[in-house]
């Protein structure tokens, strides 16, 4: 078992290697960028922000009067026409375009195998503190959503299973393809309008993990005020996860249960509870659990992004979305290799709970 967790380590390597590249080589190509962007600020649509950025409009704005003509280094710009070249020139120097790409990529590399991810281009602060402090919220919805959706499926999946073609697995069956169908987005504005003070009830808050005096709480009303605030984001997220999950359970335990060994177990006269929970149940979940690592890194990152854009959770996935429209790399591609790194430890640790489920794989006898 040591050897085939050496392996995967090992492995990870080179997959993050060719993640970080086809993810650079993608931007290098796509149009638009951070120069891009403080030249349309700077002609009129965010003076402001481009000060912020560039530590004051007065010298960049007067560099811009100076010149009504173009050059080779205006010209690779869109907008930049009568820009000072020169001005454009201490632009690619802040954010690091006067280096080739190779140079670039190859930088980017050596300081994210350390961790360090730089600064944000138009934040004032760094890449990892700026994650650490939109972790908590992701965490929570994930970890969470995740658990909520196993716990509620697996059973009412084993109960379906069991009682398959019966009208309870019909009825169910139905509304399970409904919940499936329904958009969690859309789910989540519906349930704002009926439970968040929308039209009907205000039942739920609408906005953040926690209220206004949530420091001056006692410990046993944060907790409650703390799922209190969970309610609503869940329930939309764990819709469509929440169906998904409890047909694979079904599909899994009847495959089981139509096997020969089960047929075996009941003329020896075990107990259905015994045979379902001693044999079915570990034979069963195993695919089911191979499905924990992506519904865990899709409830952390992409499937949060709208819930946590429609109830105003500054997260990790509102975060990653508003740089990328913001054009602010450094921490689009830090997201991007924290998840992506995340995600293949996740699945070795799905690989090696196989082996505590059902002690009869041995991933030592496999070529990785």
């Amino acid at each position: 078992m040591g050897a085939y967790i050496l392996r995967r380590l090992l492995l990870i390597i080179p997959t993050m290697i060719g993640i970080m590249a086809i993810s650079f080589a993608v931007v290098q190509f796509a149009p638009g960028g951070p120069v891009e962007r403080i030249i349309a600020q700077l002609t009129g649509t965010d003076v402001s922000a481009t000060e912020r950025v560039t530590g004051g409009g007065g010298d960049a704005g007067g560099g811009a009067a100076q010149q009504g003509g173009t050059d080779i280094v205006t010209g690779k710009y869109r907008g930049a026409q009568g820009l000072d070249p020169e001005f454009i020139k201490s632009l690619e120097k802040q954010f690091g375009f006067d280096k080739p790409w190779y140079e670039r990529f190859g930088k980017m590399l050596w300081d994210y195998a350390r961790f360090d991810f730089g600064q944000s281009y138009f934040r004032d602060v760094s890449v990892l503190h700026l994650i650490w402090e939109k972790m908590p919220v992701s965490i929570s919805l994930g970890l969470w959503m995740t658990l909520l959706s196993y716990a509620i499926s697996i059973p009412l999946g084993i109960r379906k299973a069991i009682k398959d073609g019966t009208r309870f697995d019909t009825w169910t069956s139905a509304v399970i393809i409904v919940g499936y169908a329904i958009p969690g987005f859309l789910f989540a504005v519906l349930l704002i309008v009926l439970f968040a003070g929308g039209s009907f009830l205000d039942l739920f808050p609408l906005r953040g993990l926690t209220s206004d005096n949530w420091s001056l709480l006692p410990w046993y009303a944060k907790i409650i005020d703390y799922f209190w605030h969970l309610v609503l984001p869940l329930t939309a997220m764990a819709l469509s996860a929440f169906a998904t999950t409890t047909l694979l359970t079904k599909n899994s335990f009847l495959d089981e249960i139509r096997k020969q060994y089960v047929m075996t177990a009941r003329a020896k006269g075990l107990s259905e509870r015994k045979v379902l929970y001693g044999h079915v149940f570990r034979n069963a979940m195993l695919i089911v659990i191979a499905g924990f690592p992506g519904a865990f890194i899709s409830a952390f990152f992409a499937g949060s992004l709208l819930i946590e854009t429609i109830f105003s959770l500054d997260g990790l996935g509102l975060l990653g979305f508003e740089s990328v429209i913001n054009r602010d790399y450094p921490v689009v591609f830090a997201t991007l290799y924290i998840f992506s790194l995340m995600g293949l430890l996740v699945n070795l640790i799905s690989d090696l709970t196989y082996t505590w489920i059902d002690p009869r794989i041995d991933f030592e006898t496999r070529e990785v």
